[in-house]
């Protein structure tokens, strides 16, 4: 009985990891396809074979030489700044709405968090021409600060994780630095921030990651001001029916070096991210 069941259970284990072996080998080879022709040397568009017979760096150094036509460098430099100045409000933001939610109790505090969760429900393109149309009437359209302000302004509503993992953290601390003087300001910036540290790398890592790697808002925000583009837009433009046959192999090679400082992040940080997402899904 007891052998049978351990076969049962060993040949249910086989299965099990030969099944997501074949979806991470599928969920994988895209990737492996994109690196290994980012560096092809043959052939414009495609080639009918998997993987590339000739390899050369001239792709990586056409992106940051020839810049006529595609100034890839501005295009990344706009984004980092963007993805920068957006995730520094962007966190700030959350984390001191979420503070606010978790330890102070004031009128209308249910109204409000309820008011931002119904309003965090709304997908972000629905509010995409109002928003157009505001910064146009502010002479904002097809700049930067445009887009910081689009990325920053509303990110307040996604307290809701951030609030859970505050609510995990003792409010003892807080009476306690109150006894010894402490104000609410000292109390966030000193005691209960540096205790924070995954739902900071959390908060860091989700509000660097959505203006890095947005496509339609600047799209709609930048119009054909190519200067101002993001990587996103800029990669989209090389494969355009003009240019595709010409640019993209350079496309495939923008396509990864944007993936790189994405990647950098979650393995440096990914175990903060995951304790973070999970402690912030106590209720509170």
């Amino acid at each position: 009985m007891i052998k049978s069941y351990k076969l049962q259970r060993t040949i249910a284990d086989v299965v099990i990891y030969v099944f997501l072996a074949v979806l991470g080998i599928i969920w994988v080879s895209p990737l492996i396809w994109l690196v290994f022709h980012s560096f092809r040397a043959e052939g414009g568009v495609t080639v009918p074979y998997v993987f590339p017979k000739e390899y050369t760096l001239d792709n990586y150094k056409l992106l940051f030489t020839n810049t006529d036509t595609f100034d890839y460098p501005r295009w990344f430099l706009n984004t980092f700044v963007v993805a920068v100045f957006s995730c520094i409000i962007s966190t700030l933001s959350v984390l001191m709405v979420s503070y606010t939610f978790s330890r102070l109790r004031f009128k209308s505090r249910k109204m409000f968090i309820n008011i931002g969760m119904v309003l965090g429900m709304f997908p972000g393109f629905m509010t995409m021409i109002a928003l157009y149309y505001l910064l146009k009437a502010m002479n904002l359209t097809q700049t930067l600060p445009a887009l910081v302000i689009c990325y920053s302004a509303g990110a307040g509503l996604g307290f809701a994780i951030s609030k859970g993992f505050f609510d995990t953290i003792p409010r003892a601390l807080d009476e306690a630095a109150t006894i010894d003087g402490a104000t609410r300001n000292q109390i966030f910036w000193k005691i209960i921030l540096p205790m924070s540290k995954p739902i900071l790398v959390y908060t860091i890592l989700t509000a660097f990651i959505g203006p890095w790697c947005d496509f339609i808002l600047v799209k709609i925000i930048m119009g054909d001001k190519r200067e101002n583009y993001t990587v996103a837009v800029g990669l989209q433009k090389m494969v355009d029916r003009e240019y595709k046959q010409a640019y993209f192999k350079q496309f495939l090679s923008g396509s990864v070096l944007v993936a790189i400082p994405i990647t950098i992040l979650f393995l440096k940080m990914q175990n903060y991210y995951v304790e973070g997402v999970t402690a912030g899904g106590v209720k509170g």
